[in-house]
């Protein structure tokens, strides 16, 4: 039993930085190689923006840790060139099952319809996405990836951040413009800020184990209250590539850390679960965990992002996904300013926005991890009546919460301009737009999203000859360039002939009207990019 070996491991190489008398100045400089690092300087280099990316690590992770990543997430690879091999490597699932002991409480569907390029989820080892991200960052010359590079101090200065570095060769400085602190939950740049997170730890402790088997079960979520191999506590199973499979258990708050991650109280745990089935124990750990964010995430020339700024719980996925969407918000943002096209205020959207998305997934994972394990006798009673009466009505499947699973936040934003007319559909102001199966003008299946750039873009629906837009906007013709033959685009869209949708570089949707508007998409345009 033990850690699984990493997949990747890398070795130290001396920088050109270290030889300079003086410190180096570098446009950005991120800390942490992890998904959220790694995605945050791929989305820069292929916007032409270098970065440099420390970390203290000379290896890729132990265990699988994170291993749902959702559709939004998969799209925003997709953009970087990775989603295809996501998919491919990874489990795809989208149905969960809640159980109360042996009996089917309810089961649910997350991506219902079809015409997404883009499962709902996938099942994938963090160590395996780490490592496609890697490889991808070796692909981009506007990266430099620094491993055994660790922060020991940060120094904030009129304009830009100097870092102290140690390799094994010494130390030497860097200084930023803008400096990502992408360095995970015992975030080092945060520990040199003197900043504390604001929020709750909940003393409720889960057994996670990762075990290798051959098994018949569906690839779908399933999720236990008080199943007959856990009395009174709740277990989670999910299937990971390579016959891996998750599983969770509760322990209770006075479960002792050390005591249970030995194989003598896991494999008994496990066998109960199991049977006689023959498995393989690959990674165990047991944790507890913080419902917490920074008060901000923006001091100075240090961003906070991923899990050096927030912290939720496991369940409902969304640590390593919200920290993806973090990187993509944050980065269109820093390589305009850096390009000179938008004021540094703009980055006051990545505050509010992501802090929007962090109090909704800290209150979401809070109100799962209270209906898990119930503080009170009261609160237990409450929640069992729950899901005794789950099966029979409606109203009580939708108060059973084993995890509310990731989505994409919807912004309430100052880049967003208000509608003039009313619009239904699923594409939504503040949300990513929804993808959806077209054709190119050859004839050949393009999915919206495929097709999308990483730049401002305007979806026009056909009405005649092609619009004027303003210099800097890419024009995409529904009805010529790409081509609606199932009517989908316009279902979702809520689209008729002349209208006109603004989206984000990051594909949120952020101005929209029935008929085009050169004067009101200028000024939506420079609304988005924090000109107004």
């Amino acid at each position: 039993m033990g850690a699984r070996k990493s997949v990747y491991q890398f070795g130290y190489r001396r920088s050109i930085d270290q030889d300079s008398k003086n410190p180096v100045r570098r446009p950005v400089v991120i800390v942490g190689a992890g998904p959220v690092g790694l995605t945050a300087a791929i989305d820069l280099a292929q916007r032409g923006i270098p970065s440099v990316i420390l970390d203290d690590a000379d290896r890729i992770g132990e265990g699988s840790r994170a291993i749902c990543f959702s559709k939004r997430s998969l799209e925003i690879m997709d953009r970087l060139g990775l989603g295809e091999r996501l998919v491919e490597k990874g489990v795809t699932w989208k149905v969960g099952k809640v159980f109360l002991g042996e009996h089917q409480v309810y089961a649910f569907d997350l991506l219902p319809e079809a015409g997404h390029k883009m499962p709902a989820f996938i099942n994938l080892q963090q160590y395996y996405l780490e490592g496609y991200l890697v490889e991808r960052a070796a692909e981009l010359p506007l990266i430099d990836l620094r491993w055994r590079n660790r922060v020991t101090a940060v120094e904030q200065h009129d304009g830009f951040v100097r870092l102290t570095i140690e390799t094994p060769e010494g130390e030497y400085a860097l200084d930023a413009d803008w400096c990502l602190a992408c360095d995970g939950a015992r975030s080092k740049v945060r520990d040199c800020l003197g900043l504390k997170f604001e929020g709750h730890t909940f003393e409720e402790r889960f057994l996670i184990a990762d075990v290798k088997m051959s098994a018949e079960y569906p690839t779908e979520r399933w999720f236990w209250f008080d199943p007959p191999f856990h009395s009174g506590q709740s277990a989670l199973l999910h299937r990971q590539p390579d016959n891996v499979w998750r599983i969770d258990l509760q322990l209770g708050p006075d479960a002792d850390p050390e005591a249970e991650s030995k194989p003598e109280r896991v494999l008994p745990r496990l066998k109960r679960m199991l049977g006689d089935r023959q498995f393989e124990l690959e990674w165990v750990s047991v944790y507890r965990f913080n419902c917490a964010r920074l008060g901000k995430f923006m001091h100075e020339r240090v961003i906070f992002v991923g899990d050096s700024a927030h912290q939720v719980s496991p369940f409902g996925a969304r640590g390593a996904n919200s920290g993806i969407q973090d990187a993509e918000n944050l980065v269109w943002k820093l390589a305009l300013i850096l390009k000179g096209e938008a004021p540094p205020s703009l980055l006051e959207s990545y505050e509010l926005e992501r802090g929007q998305a962090a109090d909704e997934n800290i209150g979401h994972s809070t109100r799962s991890t209270d209906f898990i394990a119930p503080r009170t006798p009261q609160e237990r009673v409450l929640r069992n009546a729950v899901l005794q009466l789950a099966p029979h009505a409606l109203f009580a499947r939708r108060m059973v919460n084993s995890g509310r699973l990731s989505v994409a936040s919807e912004y309430d934003s100052p880049l967003s301009t208000p509608d003039r007319e009313a619009f239904g559909g699923s594409a939504k102001l503040g949300l990513p737009v929804p993808d959806a199966p077209l054709h190119d003008s050859s004839g050949k299946p393009r999915f919206l999203l495929q097709a999308l750039s990483g730049e401002f873009e305007l979806l026009y629906c056909k009405d005649g000859a092609r619009p004027n837009v303003p210099e800097g906007l890419r024009l995409t013709v529904i009805g010529e360039d790409l081509l609606d033959r199932e009517g989908i685009f316009a279902e979702r869209y809520d689209a008729t002939p002349g209208s006109a949708f603004l989206l984000r570089p990051d594909h949120h949707l952020c101005a929209r009207m029935r008929r085009y508007d050169e004067d009101h998409i200028r000024e939506a345009l420079a609304r988005a990019k924090g000109l107004k």
